[in-house]
This record gives C-alpha cells, structure tokens and sequence, in this order.
C-alpha cells in the first residue's frame, strides 16, 4: 500500500466523509433496501452474537463496522452514482 493511500485511510477527513456518506446511504430513498440490509445485518449480528474475536472488548466490533462501512459506501457510489 502506497503512502498516500495509507495516509488518506487513516485521515479524520476521509472518516468523516464516509459517515456522512453512510448516513445518507442508509437514509436515502433511493438505495434499495436489500442494499442496506447488506451492511445492516452482517453489522447487527456481528455486534450481537457472541462471535467475538476479542470477547468483552468492542474494539473488534468495531473495527468490522469500519470495514464494512467503507465496502458499504464504496460499493453504494459505484451502484448510485447519483445519490
């Protein structure tokens, strides 16, 4: 991985816009509702059942939520471009 890529991925900016992306994703009329239960489910089970890598410690939790919320946005301004 380049240096730029990895600075861009560990940017405060870069995490904002991608929340931000991702609320209005999920939010949108627009995007279909399959398209969100696919990171709407896997994230919920993942958090809920006791799967954990690290049990007792959210930070694997979360770091799955942050994967998948980058594959999430990623893939949703690929399919809606217009959203």
């Amino acid at each position: 991985m380049s240096n730029l890529k990895l600075r861009r991925l560990l940017s405060y900016k870069h995490w904002i816009t991608v929340l931000g992306n991702l609320r209005r994703y999920v939010f949108s009329p627009q995007v279909a509702l399959v398209d969100k239960l696919m990171f709407l489910i896997p994230v919920i089970v993942y958090w809920v059942f006791p799967l954990d890598l690290i049990p007792g410690l959210p930070i694997d939790d979360i770091g799955v939520t942050v994967i998948l919320m980058k594959w999430f946005t990623s893939r949703i301004q690929r399919k809606y471009p217009n959203v």
